[in-house]
């Protein structure tokens, strides 16, 4: 996977290393930010917390049924996840997490081992 146009893998898979403005799983590397979602790992044009809208976050609604869990990787530091968003993802009864990207990167594999419903917004880092 590579950033610009919309690419993605058909498949969930742990997160081997990020950093440097992407991440690298199944063998790959991709710079940007990255949707992982029940259908797979997406690009996801989003670079900061200022852009998180219902926009941005619509691949997530589209899969809500097979999610129990979002992860959000808000970057190198802590940010707050908008309260409007929040509610939308209540009212899926989805849990929403928010964090670090490390600390998220970190938590999708562990849920992912686990094999729990789990889906993840990770904004890359440097």
């Amino acid at each position: 996977m590579t950033g610009g146009e919309r690419r993605f893998l058909p498949r969930v898979a742990p997160i081997d290393a990020y950093g440097t403005g992407g991440f690298r799983f199944a063998e790959m590397s991709h710079r940007g930010s990255l949707l992982c979602l029940p259908s797979g790992m997406h690009a996801w044009p989003v670079t900061s917390v200022a852009e998180f809208s219902a926009q941005a976050f619509e691949p997530v609604f589209a899969e809500a049924d097979a999610i129990e869990i979002l992860l959000v990787g808000t970057g190198p530091d802590v940010a707050f996840f908008p309260e409007a968003l929040r509610w939308r993802f209540r009212d899926l009864k989805i849990v929403v997490d928010a964090m670090p990207t490390g600390a998220a990167t970190r938590t999708w594999n562990v849920l992912l081992a686990e094999d729990r419903r789990v889906a993840a917004a990770l904004i890359a880092v440097p």
